[in-house]
């Protein structure tokens, strides 16, 4: 636990310390005067977006509970209220991991401990390989003006999202991971962790609910780029839609890389990147960037009506996140 609380103490210094840099180099006075005159109209269509996108979250998941599940699959109201309950867990207590809460809490609809978390580790697995997915097609498809490490970014994505197609596909990288399984300290550890490998790779025999998990992950962020564009249109910026296509997979490939919570300071620094290379200035990146952060945090708030009125409760003690960074 305190090793837990250390390092999300560490996270949130990068965070604020970053952040701040950031802000100074900006013009903090610029950035205010801009977040005041913004459009509320455009702010309020963006928050109708999250609204969808949670509930999509939401359905993606309860399809890849699926095949794991041996009788009836969860209901998708309970899913949404776990769902909810989790992502305002991770952002409002530091010291409890979100997805912990998520696994360990849809156990009481019947579904063991290592189905659940590898249902939980492919949702944020599955939102990778979606990222880039749309990231890539955006890059082929439009022309609008990208930052010159894009490529890195994503080239980075896609390995590791191959790591883990091997894993689920390939008996050999399977045996090599369950091999290294063995080298695991403790009988529990070792047999906890060769479960959820186990539960992973029964995915493999399941094409059609990867498909459809992976075009309803291509859908949330399709949604993400439009609640960014909406909020681009509320600060005035006056960017193509499709120059957002290109430049917001990018940002949220950056914003999942484990260095600060939920994208502070490396979210900052990927909107100047980014939106810099085409033509916006840094008081409006900033502002903007500012802006889809707290629209994030917004969408995770009706958790917390149902977490004061839920029984999901995390466990104790509180096990780390399965994943860092928003999906």
């Amino acid at each position: 636990m305190t090793r837990l609380l250390g390092s999300r103490f560490v996270r949130l210094a990068v965070a604020a310390g970053l952040t701040g840099l950031l802000l100074w180099k900006s013009n903090p006075a610029e950035i205010g005067r801009i977040a005041v005159h913004a459009l509320p109209s455009w702010i309020l269509w963006s928050c109708a977006l999250v609204v969808f996108d949670r509930a999509l979250m939401a359905w993606r998941w309860l399809l890849l509970l699926g095949p794991l599940t041996t009788g009836a699959p969860p209901p998708l109201w309970g899913l949404m209220r776990v769902f909810f309950i989790s992502t305002f867990v991770g952002t409002a207590l530091p010291s409890v991991g979100g997805d912990a809460v998520r696994a360990y809490s849809v156990s009481k609809y019947g579904v063991s401990g290592p189905a659940a978390v590898a249902s939980v580790a492919m949702d944020r697995a599955l939102g990778v390989v979606s990222i880039l997915i749309l990231g890539l097609a955006s890059l082929a498809i439009f022309s609008a003006p990208a930052p010159s490490g894009v490529y890195v970014v994503l080239g980075l994505g896609g390995l590791a999202s191959l790591g883990l197609a091997l894993v689920i596909y390939s008996d050999g990288v399977a045996g090599v991971a369950s091999s290294l399984v063995g080298w695991l300290p403790g009988a529990g550890v070792r047999g906890l962790a060769q479960k959820l490998l186990e539960a992973v790779r029964a995915y493999r025999h399941h094409h059609g609910a990867l498909t459809m998990v992976v075009v309803a992950s291509v859908g949330v962020q399709i949604l993400r780029v439009l609640q960014c564009w909406c909020l681009g249109l509320s600060l005035g910026i006056g960017l193509p839609l499709t120059s957002y296509f290109v430049t917001v997979p990018v940002i949220l490939l950056i914003m999942l890389f484990p260095v600060t919570v939920s994208g502070l300071g490396t979210g900052q620094a990927a909107f100047l990147w980014t939106f810099g290379v085409a033509g916006v200035g840094r008081p409006e990146a900033f502002a903007l960037s500012i802006l889809f952060i707290a629209l994030g945090i917004v969408g995770n708030l009706p958790g917390a009506l149902l977490y004061l009125t839920s029984d999901v409760i995390p466990p104790k003690p509180a096990p780390p996140e399965i994943a860092p960074g928003q999906r």
